[in-house]
């Protein structure tokens, strides 16, 4: 096991209250409140006791009144040495009454600091000092056997609770470990999908970029018009990605650091935004067409499939550059939104923009996260065909108007 994993499922010290055998002790408000309860719990149990030591010789009471004035002092170390103050105020217990209360809160904090093989060795113990100071000191009322109940109950009752105390704080600390692995969890799955958006917005911004600027190298005699103009292009996809990236960024930043400005959250691309696309896609001189069947459809579903079509689109102009390219885009409610991206197979491309071959992946897994599938490859009439369908329920109450 490894040192997070012990961190993360051993119970920690500090949710107990106890510092660790001998180290020093942090408490809280509510542990100072409680150490405060226990040592008056100890003292009074300690002074009910005291007129039953009327009838015992001097060197006897001034004995007690020593060892019950230490033995509510040593309450304070209880959260320190929790095993150790128990056995002794156990063992002490043995003959002496005063020291009762602070055994009786020994074997509480035992129970409650300790796990049950320790803890129980304790109770254990106290159980077998009872013995010894009932035939010693017997109360005379209830004699021999009714001391022993009454301190069996008394014993019994303290190390339930305790025990009972100890199972509920690490119930509390197991359920704050699983709120803190789920955000961690879903801090991840947000991490992956800002990845993904980024990917495919960068790519499709860059590919733009790098297509005008092989334009510019390949015709350096361009008339002027085309030159400003391809200029021009270059500036504004720099620009947009630019833009992308600092929005990515700042939904990355931790919201509400100092200095840090908010970035509106510009509205995501949907069905709706295809044509824009396109048109932007043959401004970079692409071969594109673009036959949308339909009109509107549930906003997360045109996302998901404007996505997939963008980085269609980029692949396309990354491996088959000035191929005619098709866009094809249909559905309907109960029937699912179906998208198809056809562009041929040329044995040469002018100048391939260097991929990492994760486009593909990354649609699949995109279209497979909205409950749909994705197929990709080479078609028997020499072309290449991205298709990706994703279901669109009938009744679904999402759907736009």
């Amino acid at each position: 096991m490894t040192g997070s994993d012990e961190y993360r499922w051993a119970l920690p010290s500090v949710l107990l209250g106890d510092g660790g055998a001998g180290r020093p002790v942090r408490r809280s408000t509510r542990d100072w409140f409680v150490d405060i309860v226990m040592f008056v719990l100890a003292c009074v149990l300690a002074l009910v006791t005291i007129p039953e030591l009327a009838d015992e010789p001097e060197p006897v009471i001034a004995l007690e009144q020593v060892a019950g004035v230490l033995g509510c002092l040593s309450v304070w170390l209880r959260r320190r040495w929790p095993v150790g103050f128990a056995v002794v105020t156990s063992v002490l217990s043995t003959y002496l009454e005063l020291v009762g209360g602070a055994a009786v809160v020994g074997l509480f904090t035992v129970a409650v600091h300790r796990p049950f093989k320790v803890s129980g060795s304790i109770a254990l113990l106290s159980v077998v000092t009872l013995l010894p100071y009932v035939f010693l000191r017997p109360d005379p009322e209830l004699g021999l056997l009714g001391t022993f109940v009454l301190g069996l109950a008394i014993m019994l009752t303290v190390f339930a609770w305790g025990v009972v105390v100890r199972a509920r704080r690490q119930l509390v600390w197991t359920l704050r470990q699983r709120a803190d692995i789920a955000a961690e969890e879903a801090k991840r799955l947000e991490r992956e999908r800002i990845a993904r958006e980024m990917h495919d917005v960068l790519a499709h911004r860059l590919s733009m970029l790098s297509l005008h600027a092989g334009a510019l190298e390949f015709r350096p005699d361009a008339p002027a018009e085309e030159i400003a103009r391809a200029a021009g292009a270059i500036r504004s996809s720099a620009h947009l990605a630019l833009q992308d990236l600092r929005e990515v960024i700042g939904v990355l930043r931790h919201p509400g650091s100092p200095g840090d400005e908010p970035v509106p959250e510009r509205p995501q691309p949907t069905l709706a935004d295809l044509p824009d696309l396109v048109a932007e896609c043959e401004q970079a001189g692409m071969d594109v067409r673009l036959d949308l069947a339909v009109g509107h459809a549930p906003e997360s579903l045109g996302r998901t499939l404007y996505r997939i079509v963008q980085e269609a689109l980029t692949n396309a102009r990354k491996h088959a550059d000035g191929a005619p390219t098709t866009v094809a885009v249909t559905g309907a409610p109960g029937e699912g939104l179906s998208a198809e991206v056809r562009n041929a197979l040329w044995p040469w491309s002018g100048s391939r923009i260097p991929g990492a071959g994760a486009g593909l992946i990354g649609l699949t897994e995109r279209a497979e996260l909205a409950g749909g599938r994705l197929e990709h490859g080479a078609t028997p009439e020499g072309d290449f065909l991205v298709r990706a369908w994703l279901p669109w329920p009938a009744d679904d109450p999402r759907e736009d108007a």
